[in-house]
């Protein structure tokens, strides 16, 4: 990329009113097109859909059209094919574009900025590249449900102790614990399909801040964009990036459930609870301790959680002073944006993969932690109360049950029927039945319950065409 000046007059679009050319260190600070190039299909697209608009009104003629499209073409070429030479001194995707079209076909190319401005045209372009970065990442977050209900499938029966301050509550399945991390990111696809819907609307027509005065067309570049209408307030349209702000806020709120499940495959991996083993593709050693095997894309996951956020907070802080209309502050919304589409994409396929065929569950370890923690004592309390015991007194008589379990050292289910009824007259011996891990599981035979029969019907609803969530579906 060349920083250099040039003391041409017409280097600049604005260079009629200034006396001097732009300083280096001023020139690099303020220009974007090291980061705001990869818009260059969605500025292309949109410039072809307004000369398009300029033809079809009258304001640019047929031959100037077919050159636009021609040049256009060309560029595009030499964008994809690395040929393209982009420059520091032209700013930012849109001047180079402009520039190096002037260049290919003359004065048509002048011509396409008629009846539009910077500020309408970046505008559209961002919504344009965070609609299609919202596709890409909804075909991603299918995919990696999709690996979350193939895993929760597989374990629909596989028992390991729910928690409750990391401490052992009740028996669930671990595949009903996979549909729970569904749910999370059912609701995030939703936040995604409603953002992107208040995304698309087109700005382009609002030009500097006040809309212009040729006879534009404004729907017509909205349908040839596929925007479902146009932004209704020229100063709202290029000022505003609260949609951005919206997207990143979504965003953070994917990367806390992704580090949510990190958090806990984290401490699955662990050779002390060893619940998962995660492939070695998604690990690294040490390089002093030879037996280390990091969990380093779930601790990562993390870590850029926190990116993320900032981001969000980046954005935030970056329009509350501004005042109506466009400011340069907000070639600022950029590079926050982008990173976070980039991080979302890498999170969203790193963990399918290590989801889909990246996690080997170890069934027996989590059935040896629930011998810990006397996991069926709210089985034998509602056992009580079925037996015509209210609650209260239930829970207090399974308490002192569980005060001499402990004192002997045994689960629930290890104690005699004898030392069992010394507690309460009402039990008898169906009790152990209902202490046992899979009357418990069974026993939650409920839409949102652990039950194998019911983590294979929430399965079953998930994968159904079109599902919309259902809050009180809720697992």
């Amino acid at each position: 990329m060349n920083s250099d000046t040039s003391s041409q007059a017409s280097q600049y679009t604005w260079d009629g009113t200034f006396s001097e050319p732009v300083d280096k260190l001023v020139l690099r600070y303020t220009a974007s097109v090291g980061f705001d190039r990869r818009m260059w299909r969605q500025d292309i697209r949109a410039s072809l859909a307004h000369a398009r608009m300029l033809a079809r009104q009258g304001i640019l003629s047929a031959e100037d059209l077919s050159d636009i499209q021609r040049g256009m073409a060309q560029i595009a070429g030499e964008i994809e094919s690395g040929a393209f030479e982009w420059s520091l001194n032209f700013e930012d995707v849109h001047l180079n574009i402009e520039k190096r079209l002037t260049a290919l076909i003359g004065d048509a190319g002048k011509r396409l900025h008629t009846g539009r401005s910077r500020n309408d045209q970046v505008a559209t372009d961002i919504r344009l590249y965070l609609r299609d970065a919202i596709d890409d990442i909804e075909i991603l977050l299918r995919q990696f449900q999709e690996a979350l209900l193939a895993l929760a499938e597989r374990e629909a029966d596989t028992p390991m102790p729910g928690l409750t301050h990391l401490q052992v509550a009740q028996p669930v399945t671990f595949g009903h614990h996979v549909m729970a991390w569904f749910e999370m990111t059912r609701r995030d696809a939703e936040r995604l399909t409603e953002i992107r819907r208040r995304i698309n609307r087109l700005p382009l027509g609002s030009a500097a801040l006040a809309g212009t005065t040729y006879p534009i067309d404004r729907e017509f570049v909205a349908a040839e964009l596929g925007f479902d209408g146009v932004c209704e307030n020229s100063l709202d349209a290029v000022s505003d990036r609260d949609f951005a702000i919206e997207f990143c806020a979504a965003a953070a709120l994917l990367m806390m459930h992704f580090s949510r499940m990190s958090e806990e495959l984290v401490l699955w991996a662990n050779p002390r609870v060893g619940f998962v083993k995660i492939a070695d593709r998604f690990c690294t050693g040490s390089s002093i301790m030879p037996q280390k095997k990091n969990p380093d894309v779930p601790e990562l996951a993390r870590g850029k959680t926190g990116r993320v956020y900032g981001h969000l907070a980046a954005l935030l802080t970056l329009m509350k002073g501004q005042p109506l209309a466009y400011n340069h502050d907000n070639q600022e919304d950029k590079e926050p944006l982008f990173d976070t589409v980039d991080t979302l994409i890498d999170t969203l396929r790193i963990f399918a993969d290590m989801v889909g065929a990246g996690l080997t569950v170890q069934a027996e370890a989590m059935r040896q932690a629930l011998s810990q923690g006397f996991a069926t004592a709210t089985d034998l309390a509602d056992y009580l109360v079925r037996k015509g015991l209210p609650f209260r007194d239930a829970h207090e008589t399974v308490g002192r049950a569980v005060r001499r379990a402990g004192e002997l050292g045994a689960e629930l289910a290890g104690l005699p029927l004898s030392e069992l009824r010394a507690f309460s007259p009402l039990i008898d011996g169906d009790v152990y039945s209902i202490l046992t891990i899979e009357g418990s599981l069974a026993a939650r035979n409920h839409v949102g319950g652990t039950a194998p029969e019911q983590v294979r019907a929430a399965i079953a609803r998930a994968r159904q065409p079109g599902q919309a969530y259902n809050p009180e579906n809720c697992g």
